[in-house]
């Protein structure tokens, strides 16, 4: 039982006693004590003014006395107004270190026999990856990874949009363009490739407007709209081109995926889910969910659930996103019978998810409900919003080199590393810039717009995944020497008994919460949560670590407890790390 548990359930028992009533334990609410005050567990006893009918003062005083008097868990108490500090005993202390260091899952949750289905990432075949996915797959693995230690069953997805009218511009560029070249002719990865004929299409585009301004689409567009009804009715001509292009982005995207160290237990392609949705459009339209116009366009009207009318079939007959997100949810419920499926997708989109569950609850689908659209902010640049089709993005694979150049950078100024073999000193490299990445993408509350600082991500102080990746390296480093001092890193007698001062309790209290902030980063599906706790983690250790001897303490007692809290700092650090995705270094 941890401590707030103990201290909640001698609280309900001094409720009882002192004023007669029975307080469930879902009211006695405990808070972290203040910095500015003793203690470390703080009760506000206003909510219980009423049911004890004596003043909130008297409350916290009769509370506090009672729980020092009678129980073995609280050493002293403090009371301001209505609040009720608690002082927890050091003996309690270090049975809760024991047991966090005994248990080697430790903030685990069991399993809750809830199935979730996350999907993530879900990139066009007409583009490389680039910063903007890069927040995304971050959210999306740490979400899988933080409610997979919340007990539930998990399973990332990803949705590639291969087909469409965006994909058929690229094929008319190339076709244009191409002259035969591959990527590796032309010296480049394949998603490179292809999206740099993206763009060319576009500057083509806005050139034939020019040219031939009007109301009716330029010629090149026409193109791709004539190679998207040719793909529909499966052209071989076509098929195979589109075959080849995607076949190119397919091994650019494995690439940086690999570099990144994301996975995924499934990948669905639009050009197999956009048929499935078309069906369901034809059933759609036999049970009067959706009516045709004389144009030959089908539609939803949800105009009496204040929202407007839907277009989810084109005049031609080609399938819109609606369609394929139909075909899609379907297969996946089939697929995983899930309680759960979520979608990482960007706050823009918040409308389409909308109507998209209200679309499958009118086609009688029991899992319309449990759709959920994670929706998250996008990630803007000091120069303003990326534009895929005009080319100005930041690249993922070159933000990712110039990362871990800049990573080395730091790393050869600080001048430890000295005794690192080239391929040692790579691999840091490379771990301090995912680690720079992916953390300051994930320390802001997804839901807010963030912009994106390479230089300020990659410091080695301050609120950044390197600051905790040095941490967990300097412990790494106590932990080794410790054997030359007779003391075992992972085992903590139970004979050893030794007064605490704060900075120790700070600690085993920090530790003591990570089954808490898992729990609640999986309620509010908050990667930032883990993130918080781990930099809070990272500047608890250190002050520790400035104000007391660990290896050179004197006291054997001591020095046993404080090796202890050293290792389950640097476990604790690791694991926390490990659910956003980021590794941490034994050296540094």
């Amino acid at each position: 039982m941890d401590i707030r548990q103990q201290l909640q359930e001698n609280l309900q028992r001094a409720f009882q006693v002192l004023f007669e009533v029975s307080i469930p334990l879902s009211r006695i609410r405990l808070q972290p004590t203040r910095k500015e005050f003793q203690g470390t567990h703080t009760l506000a006893t206003f909510p219980f003014v009423a049911t004890c009918r004596t003043s909130y003062e008297d409350i916290a005083h009769k509370l506090g006395k009672w729980l020092k008097t009678y129980t073995d868990v609280v050493a002293d108490f403090h009371v301001v107004k209505g609040f009720l500090n608690l002082s927890v005993q050091d003996t309690v202390w270090l049975a809760q270190l024991r047991h966090i260091q005994q248990d080697l899952n430790f903030g685990s949750m069991p399993g809750n026999g809830q199935r979730v289905v996350i999907e993530f990432s879900s990139p066009n075949t007409n583009k490389p990856l680039h910063l903007g996915h890069l927040r995304n797959n971050c959210i999306g693995h740490a979400i899988t990874q933080i409610l997979q230690a919340a007990g539930y069953t998990t399973y990332a997805v990803s949705l590639v949009n291969d087909r469409g009218i965006h994909i058929c511009k690229s094929m008319v560029a190339y076709q244009r363009w191409g002259h035969g070249a591959t990527p590796a002719s032309a010296g480049l990865k394949g998603d490179h490739f292809v999206g740099d004929y993206y763009v060319q299409f576009d500057r083509a585009y806005k050139q034939e407007r020019q040219v031939v301004p009007g109301s009716s689409p330029p010629p090149i567009l026409q193109e791709a709209q004539a190679l998207l009804q040719r793909w529909e009715t499966h052209d071989p001509d076509v098929m195979a081109l589109w075959e080849k292009m995607n076949g190119w982005v397919y091994a650019g995207f494995a690439s940086t995926y690999q570099r990144l160290g994301i996975r995924f237990d499934k990948t669905y392609y639009e050009s197999q889910t956009y048929l499935l949705g078309k069906q369901m459009v034809a059933e759609g339209l036999a049970k009067g969910v959706f009516y045709q116009r004389s144009d030959g366009s089908v539609w939803v009207d949800l105009s009496d659930e204040g929202l407007d009318e839907k277009l989810v079939l084109r005049s031609d007959g080609t399938a819109v996103y609606l369609t394929q997100d139909l075909g899609a949810a379907d297969v996946r419920y089939q697929d995983y019978v899930f309680d759960k499926s979520m979608y990482v997708v960007g706050d823009e989109q918040d409308y389409h998810f909308s109507v998209l569950s209200k679309i499958l609850k009118r086609l009688g689908r029991p899992y319309a409900s449990q759709l959920v659209h994670l929706s998250y902010g996008m990630v803007d640049l000091p120069t303003g919003k990326m534009k895929s089709r005009e080319g100005t993005v930041v690249d993922a694979d070159q933000l990712l080199d110039t990362m871990t150049d800049t990573a080395e950078a730091h790393t050869r100024r600080l001048g430890k590393i000295e005794d690192f073999s080239s391929a040692e000193a790579q691999r840091l490299y490379r771990m301090l810039a995912l680690g720079a990445l992916k953390y300051f993408l994930l320390r802001v509350d997804s839901k807010k717009r963030l912009l994106f600082d390479p230089q300020a991500s990659i410091d080695f102080q301050g609120d950044t995944g390197p600051f905790i990746q040095y941490t967990y390296a300097r412990i790494a480093a106590v932990l080794r020497k410790a054997p030359e001092k007779g003391v075992a890193v992972d085992v903590l007698p139970t004979d050893v008994a030794t007064p605490l001062v704060s900075v120790e309790r700070v600690l085993i209290n920090g530790l003591g919460m990570l089954p808490s902030k898992i729990r609640e980063a999986a309620d509010g599906l908050d990667p930032s949560i883990m993130a918080q706790y781990a930099f809070d983690l990272a500047k608890a250790f250190n002050r520790f670590y400035a104000e007391v001897s660990i290896l050179h303490e004197g006291d054997v007692a001591k020095q046993r407890v404080r090796v202890c809290i050293a290792f389950c700092v640097a476990r604790t650090l690791k694991r926390v790390m490990g659910l956003l995705g980021v590794e941490v270094p034994e050296r540094m």
